[in-house]
């Protein structure tokens, strides 16, 4: 980091623009933390682009240096954003409010703003390096460096390094007191990141040398040292992805089980509604609208016990493995991963080091999820349209035509089409880099941290979207039932005749000619006169009559599972009832 020489310190904070409050308190019934959860999980959405609003945070300091390419983080764990300033750039803010979480932190601020002021010459160490000669080439620097994405990853890189710190304590290779001045390090650290204050330097080619390269400034080198004692980042990095990948697949399976929710409470409410169902796109059978609607949800829930599935897996520790052969200080790895809330150990060093399992499985996941997503998408997206018009899409998730003033674009519902493809490709993405890696570590699995980020990041919005497309989608129950054609009851006139004691293979021709008679005499199949039917067999009376009832078509399949009125309220109390007995 560069120092120029000035008479203040600026602290720039960039925040988030609001274009999205609109969506997110639309669904705000159903994610009643919805904000709160979002500034803790989805911290990538910090920094934004042009939009985004300047806050700035100016603390005043006895000191002549200025951060002339500050690296700012925001909300703790953030890719980097750089803003450069000038001594005339930095006077310019004089005289601007601050904030009042500034208020608070202008004492910690300054502190900080001097010790690394005070750090910040010299060469930058790595954590590696002493059998090499010559300098690494600047553009490898650059290649090389995964800090701007891994930094996500800060919180679970310190709660790691506290629980390895205590491990090392217990096997005697680090005192009590080192442990203690470790941990009280390892918290300042942490409360930089919290607070955007952490500085990021050059030499800092990851999250794991920021943070220890930073414990060594704020306490006793020495001390600082020794934490990394038969830790590699091997093990460090696999630890690390699979704190922070557990923490976010819990708050995904919140906003799906919200969305399956939704689905529930609109199935029971309106149950009464009849629509027609397709098969091929082509008018087939009458069903409930809830009955259709509870056949997605149906998907949902297997996605939900899919991901239950999962979290084991994710939640296995591979710390105490070292760079692939285990670690030589007898480290007690079933204490460290009770410590740090793991289900168990990876049970080969290897291995553990090598797994990237648990990161295919969720983009795996994602990509079901997000494909079943994307037909109850599709679905909406013809229904919706002029032609079917037998729903229709909240402006809050709708666009229009830059063109046509009439139009009224489904753009959420074809978004979440598009990035079912998307996330489809990342996971054949991180396949293709996995399949040709020998065994245990190697640098290509660097290249699907990305890909998991964005995993993360698109299912986090694509869930809240579909939830908040479902609750404020509106119906139009009248077009509807003028949707419904006779040809649908066809089946049931087959099925009048198999009451009659005819085999089905039989009725069902004779219900073909009936569909064959209706479109040459041009009349629909339900204006057919007894008259009409008995050529084709002589069992037809005039009850036949009873059957042209669309109603009656939907209650006749009141089997468990079937689009009568009853099993529909049945598989929604069902559903509900799954979603109690998984509570989270």
């Amino acid at each position: 980091m560069m120092l120029a020489s000035t008479t203040s310190i600026t602290t720039i904070a960039i925040t988030s623009s609001s274009s999205s409050s609109s969506v997110r308190r639309t669904a705000q019934q159903y994610y009643p933390q919805n904000q709160s959860q979002r500034r803790i999980s989805r911290r990538t959405r910090v920094i934004s682009s042009s939009s985004s609003s300047l806050k700035i945070l100016k603390n005043s300091s006895s000191s002549s240096s200025l951060l002339s390419s500050a690296v700012v983080v925001v909300g703790g764990f953030n890719n980097a954003t750089t803003f450069s300033s000038s001594s005339s750039s930095s006077s310019s803010f004089n005289g601007k409010k601050m904030k009042a979480t500034a208020n608070k932190n202008n004492k910690r601020g300054r502190e900080l703003a001097a010790t690394n002021a005070a750090a910040a010459s010299g060469e930058p160490k790595k954590l590696w390096g002493g059998a090499f000669s010559e300098k690494i080439d600047p553009l490898m620097e650059k290649f090389n460096e995964s800090l701007s994405f891994d930094r996500r990853m800060a919180l679970e890189d310190i709660e790691g390094s506290i629980g390895y710190a205590s491990a090392l304590a217990r096997t005697g290779i680090i005192t009590e007191e080192e442990k203690n001045e470790i941990h009280k390090g390892l918290k300042i650290v942490l409360e930089e990141w919290q607070s955007g204050l952490f500085v990021a330097k050059e030499g800092d080619e990851d999250i794991h040398t920021a943070n220890e390269r930073r414990l060594c400034e704020v306490i006793d080198s020495n001390i600082g040292g020794k934490l990394h004692t038969g830790r590699s980042r091997n093990d460090q990095v696999a630890t690390d992805t699979r704190m922070w990948l557990r923490k976010e697949l819990t708050v995904l399976r919140k906003y799906l089980r919200t969305l399956i929710e939704v689905a529930i409470d609109r199935a029971e409410k309106e149950v009464d509604h009849v629509m027609p169902g397709f098969t091929h796109l082509q008018s087939a059978q009458t069903v409930r609208f809830s009955h259709w609607l509870l056949s997605h949800a149906a998907a949902w829930q297997r996605d939900d016990m899919r991901l239950n599935d999962l979290m084991p897996r994710v939640n296995t520790m591979p710390l105490g493995s070292g760079a692939l052969a285990g670690n030589p200080f007898g480290v007690d790895r079933q204490l460290l991963a009770k410590d740090l809330n793991f289900e168990r150990v990876c049970p080969n060093s290897m291995d553990a080091v090598s797994d990237r399992d648990f990161v295919i499985e969720t983009m795996f996941w994602a990509s079901m999820t997000l494909m079943h997503i994307s037909r109850w998408s599709e679905d909406l997206i013809v229904y919706s349209s002029q032609q079917f018009g037998m729903m229709q899409m909240s402006d809050a998730y709708s666009t229009g035509s830059s063109l046509m003033p009439q139009k009224k674009n489904p753009d959420a519902l074809e978004l979440l089409r598009g990035k079912a493809g998307r996330q489809i490709g990342t996971l054949t993405g991180l396949l293709c880099i996995l399949k040709g890696t020998p065994t245990t570590y190697n640098k290509d699995f660097q290249e699907g941290w990305l890909g998991m980020f964005e995993t993360v990041d698109t299912m986090s919005d694509c869930l809240q979207i579909a939830a908040g497309c479902l609750a404020t989608m509106k119906l139009n129950p009248e077009k509807m039932k003028s949707s419904l054609v006779a040809e649908m009851l066809a089946t049931d006139l087959a099925e009048y005749l198999v009451r009659k004691g005819m085999p089905f293979r039989e009725t069902h021709h004779i219900s073909g000619a009936a569909v064959k008679l209706a479109v040459d005499k041009k009349v629909p199949l339900d204006q057919l006169t007894v008259d009409d039917l008995k050529p084709l067999c002589d069992k037809f009376e005039d009850d036949v009559a009873e059957i042209w009832s669309y109603e009656k078509s939907a209650e006749s399949r009141d089997t468990e599972g079937g689009t009568s009125r009853r099993s529909v309220l049945e598989q929604c109390a069902k559903l509900r009832a799954y979603l109690k007995e998984t509570e989270l």
